[in-house]
């Protein structure tokens, strides 16, 4: 359950600002995996993951025309795609995949779980669904992806660890709480992308319904900053060198809050980096 897609009418995604001077222009030779968060918060989902042979989107809660946008900003080409991948049926996740996919000049697989196919509505538009069961392996070019169910509140979500060139990515957002098969599955990640998504005390005396803050501090809902410094403390593993914090609350939360809270449950640990994905912004590329 997204803050926004409470509200949002399907297929519809807001207008995001000027791609943000992140504009990397890197060779691809020497560079094995490559990865941008091209937007995390409540407006907009959205992250590319490359290697030299293959090309893959996970959600595509922004726009064609911002997807192409920040793709070109890191001298990528959506038309390069070689596979787009849904975590979950929330409009911040998949406002723009319809029209994205509809446009390139290759069909290209939009892989999937059966149940969050089902609740897309695609209109007249055919995708080339390649479904898969949440908690199942399966290989897009040469990246290895393992799928993991997270407690969210949505039909059948999930999310990904990706593996390629011995380097290990872990992306979990949009969860209530972090389950110990999800510590099992993250474990060892070199780059762990992950939420936290509001401070409890911002989220309290917001403007939600009492019925909206009641589920986003539910099971089902969102990790609150204090929820993530609690794991970075007990289960953060040591092999993790770069951690993005995103899908940060544009109303109960505030990207500093989520700095200052994560660095001092880091408390000084020195050889793993600390990144804010600020919401409707893109990040920097991490390069392995």
């Amino acid at each position: 359950m997204s803050e926004t897609s409470l509200n949002s009418q399907p297929g519809f995604c807001p207008l995001q600002p000027l791609v943000p001077p992140v504009t990397l222009q890197l060779k691809r030779g020497g560079v094995i995996v490559k990865v941008c968060v091209l937007a995390s918060s409540s407006s907009g989902n959205s992250t590319f993951i490359a290697t030299e042979k293959t090309r893959i989107l996970v959600d595509a809660g922004l726009s064609r025309r911002d997807v192409l946008a920040r793709l070109a900003a890191i001298g990528e080409d959506a038309d390069e795609l070689d596979a787009i991948l849904i975590t979950h049926e929330h409009s911040d996740h998949i406002c723009g995949l319809v029209t994205l996919a509809r446009q390139l000049k290759k069909r290209i697989p939009v892989m999937i779980t059966r149940l969050t196919a089902d609740s897309i509505p695609w209109g007249d538009f055919e995708p080339v669904l390649d479904s898969f069961g949440a908690g199942t392996s399966f290989r897009v070019g040469d990246i290895d992806v393992n799928s993991f169910t997270i407690p969210h509140d949505a039909i059948d979500p999930v999310g990904f660890c990706f593996q390629a060139e011995g380097i290990k990515i872990g992306l979990v957002t949009d969860l209530g709480y972090v389950t110990e098969s999800i510590k099992v599955h993250i474990r060892r990640a070199d780059l762990l992308i992950m939420e936290s998504n509001h401070d409890l005390e911002m989220l309290k005396v917001g403007p939600y319904p009492w019925s909206v803050k009641q589920r986003v501090m539910g099971r089902k809902g969102h990790l609150s900053n204090d929820v993530v410094s609690e794991f970075i403390r007990n289960d953060l593993d040591v092999a993790t060198s770069t951690l993005v914090l995103g899908h940060i609350s544009e109303h109960n939360n505030h990207p500093e809050l989520v700095r200052e809270t994560a660095l001092r449950a880091l408390n000084g640990r020195l050889f793993t980096r600390l990144v804010v994905a600020e919401p409707r912004l893109q990040s920097e590329v991490f390069t392995y």
